[in-house]
């Protein structure tokens, strides 16, 4: 009895240090640039399963040097992390049964019914908004993604609406102006504005009618048929690395046909300038073009670019009041798999300033999904237009040739 209870013991010791080795994930980089803090993602049920843990249980993730690596469980039943992988290296990662140190939350986003619906969202790089059906019932057009520019790392958006929707000062103005006293009430409407930058960014940048900073569309006979606003929506993942929205819209008429509903699948992470999108249609009976379109303005008539061999589009926007010293907002969007047709098209005459899009046009089959990356970058950080031209190349060429994810 004494023989097999030390058999026993030494069994579940053995045991037990097998668990606390872990699990061993390895990350290779098939190109020869360095990438740093990059999400990569790896199946729940597969890490889970070998470390004998249930969907509940927690654990930690290491790299190397021993440091602990903030991690997100996403919708789609995968785990994310940063990964840092030197130029055609491969680096390894150690997940153990553990509790997690807390992450601050860099990525966030949720619907704002007070201001006519608008989903807006943001990393630590820059954030974005999407308009709703509250603002389509008005009758202005706005068909595509609003950019807010960003100067600094933590969540500004919350703020930045609770500002420029305050009732109370919204009142002051208000009684200032019928007192005649328009200074003052103009001093309010500054202080409380998200137009103005007041240290950590700002909204300077005009959509109006047009594609915005990205939109993809459908083109019958190379037509743009504009997309409304969302009808409804979903936020699948909120940070801390990552944010999801998934939205449909309402029936597109293209060719006659008047069921064709839109799906996209928006996907921000920490650290990159780019959302993924993926887009959808249902009814569709042939191939379409679909074009992904950047607004240009008549203030800054050639400042896009374009290469198609390398997979991207790019403006730099002189933003809605070049006076006020607001810089420059750099758009872009990266194609991951190829680039039929990248071209300016312009409009019959300005519409709101604007005067036509630079596009990125692949075509569309029924069924499919298309797949692209829009975003954007500040001059005030950084950026200018070689930098900017230089980070979608480099963009595309990264999700063109994808970090390597392998459970050991």
């Amino acid at each position: 009895m004494k023989k097999l209870f030390v058999s026993a013991a030494l069994i579940a010791l053995m045991a037990s240090c097998g668990q606390e080795k872990g699990v061993t994930v390895s990350v290779s980089n098939p190109l020869n640039i360095d990438r740093t803090e990059e999400i990569v993602e790896i199946s729940t049920e597969e890490v889970l399963g070998k470390l004998k843990l249930d969907d509940k249980a927690e654990f930690i993730i290491t790299d190397e040097n021993n440091t602990e690596i903030p991690y997100q469980l996403t919708a789609d039943g995968k785990i994310i992390f940063p990964a840092t992988v030197k130029g055609g290296a491969t680096v390894s990662y150690k997940f153990m049964k553990g509790q997690p140190a807390h992450v601050n939350t860099l990525v966030y986003g949720r619907q704002y019914p007070e201001r006519l619906d608008d989903i807006a969202w943001e990393n630590d790089k820059a954030a974005y908004r999407a308009y709703g059906p509250a603002l389509q019932k008005t009758g202005e057009k706005a068909y595509g993604y609003d950019v807010f520019t960003k100067s600094v790392s933590e969540l500004v958006v919350e703020d930045r609406y609770a500002m420029e929707l305050d009732k109370d000062a919204r009142a002051m103005i208000k009684k200032l102006r019928e007192e005649g006293k328009k200074a003052e009430a103009d001093s309010i409407s500054k202080a409380i504005s998200y137009h103005i930058d007041h240290g950590n960014g700002m909204d300077c940048y005009a959509v109006g009618p047009t594609l915005g900073g990205g939109t993809a569309a459908l083109m019958p006979d190379s037509v743009i048929a504009y997309p409304y606003c969302y009808n409804s929506y979903e936020i699948l993942d909120n940070g801390p690395l990552r944010f999801t929205v998934k939205m449909e819209f309402n029936p597109l008429t293209i060719d006659g046909d008047t069921t064709v509903v839109e799906t996209r699948v928006i996907q921000l992470d920490k650290g990159s300038h780019l959302n993924k999108t993926t887009v959808s249609y249902t009814s569709l009976k042939k191939d379409y073009p679909i074009g992904v379109g950047l607004v240009v303005h008549e203030a800054a008539p050639d400042k896009y670019s374009m290469d198609a061999n390398a997979g991207y589009i790019a403006y730099a926007d002189p933003t809605t009041d070049i006076k006020a010293n607001n810089g420059i907002i750099y758009v872009g969007a990266v194609f991951p798999n190829q680039l039929e047709v990248a071209k300016f098209q312009s409009f019959e005459k300005p519409v709101s300033g604007a005067v036509g899009h630079v596009m990125g046009i692949n075509t569309y089959q029924p069924g499919d999904e298309f797949e692209y990356y829009w975003g954007s970058a500040w001059s005030k950080c950084g950026f200018d237009d070689e930098k900017w031209n230089s980070y979608l190349g480099e963009y595309a060429m990264k999700v063109r040739n994808p970090l390597t994810v392998t459970v050991k």
